[in-house]
């Protein structure tokens, strides 16, 4: 069965088409995340998934329903933009925050999340002493403190150290585990490529990838040598069968021209310097994602 279900929906805003004829299956207990540029439709597709936007046309069914009104018990959802009441303490807000979702007494759960992200100090502590990363994870907190079924969280990890990154993907990770259907959109693909199940992009409001990143990859073939020189990339410049270079100072991605054998490549290579590492592998989420909405993928739609 299928958490949430989307069929030819299109949202317009005015004369731009922010979400054009976009139908999406999200499989129920998987961790589905969005990708693409600022402006794709990434947040316009997530907030009418929650009923906040309506859909010009089309259809959108969670859990096998249509549904009525702005939200539901059963879902969870941390906006883009995020909203706490800063002149309250930490508990009390998720304690009203949970309460409000279904009723029900959840200090426990709130304690629970509390001590699980490391914020059980701050818990007697106002809203507004708490730095970004606490008060992110708090947001967090109030989002899945109901025990939702589904889990829509627009740039969870937006602005994070990598400390409180660790603690907020494995604890996404923890909600896949336990049944919770999660989405999220993200602009990090190495986040993206690690944790979900299925990876969807968005791009210029229509939908360009959508599958796990297995088949994604499939698609584009093995066509990427991943390679380590002793002169760095200052020795690739200029070699025959190679499209397009990605220097990322230690490592360079060389895209290698259809019908090129790579063999060859690594000779020439080797012929101008010593090669540390040489990798022939398929190309990484963040060149995929860079191949469709980059300014390479501009300048051939604009040709």
């Amino acid at each position: 069965m299928n958490a949430v279900e989307l069929r030819n929906v299109t949202k317009r805003f005015g004369r731009v088409t922010a979400v054009d004829d976009l139908s999406l299956d999200v499989p129920q207990g998987s961790v589905y995340g969005f990708i693409g540029p600022n402006g794709s439709g990434k947040t316009t597709t997530l907030r009418m998934i929650m009923n906040i936007y309506y859909p010009d046309s089309g259809s959108i069914r969670v859990f096998g329903d249509e549904l009525h009104g702005a939200c539901t018990d059963r879902i969870g959802y941390m906006p883009e933009e995020r909203g706490l009441y800063k002149r309250m303490k930490v508990r009390d807000v998720l304690r009203f925050y949970g309460e409000l979702k279904n009723g029900k007494d959840v200090g426990k759960e709130v304690d629970r999340w509390l001590e699980r992200l490391d914020l059980s100090d701050w818990a007697s502590r106002k809203v507004e002493t708490l730095s970004k990363g606490m008060a992110q994870k708090v947001q967090f907190i109030a989002t899945v403190v109901a025990r939702p079924e589904l889990a829509i969280l627009d740039e969870p990890f937006t602005g994070l150290d990598p400390v409180n990154t660790d603690a907020l993907r494995e604890a996404v990770l923890e909600l896949g585990a336990g049944g919770t259907t999660v989405i999220f959109s993200t602009h990090d693909m190495n986040v993206a490529e690690k944790m979900c199940d299925f990876i969807f992009m968005i791009f210029k409001g229509r939908k360009v990838l959508d599958g796990t990143l297995a088949a994604i990859q499939d698609q584009y073939g093995s066509d990427t040598i991943r390679i380590r020189t002793e002169d760095g990339g200052a020795a690739l410049h200029g070699l025959d069968g190679v499209e397009k270079i990605a220097d990322f100072g230690q490592v360079q991605e060389l895209r290698v021209a259809p019908g090129r054998d790579p063999q060859e490549i690594l000779s020439a290579i080797v012929s101008r310097t010593r090669v540390r590492s040489f990798e022939l592998a398929r190309p990484s989420l963040h060149d995929i994602f860079v191949r469709i909405a980059g300014p390479e993928a501009r300048e051939v739609t604009d040709a």
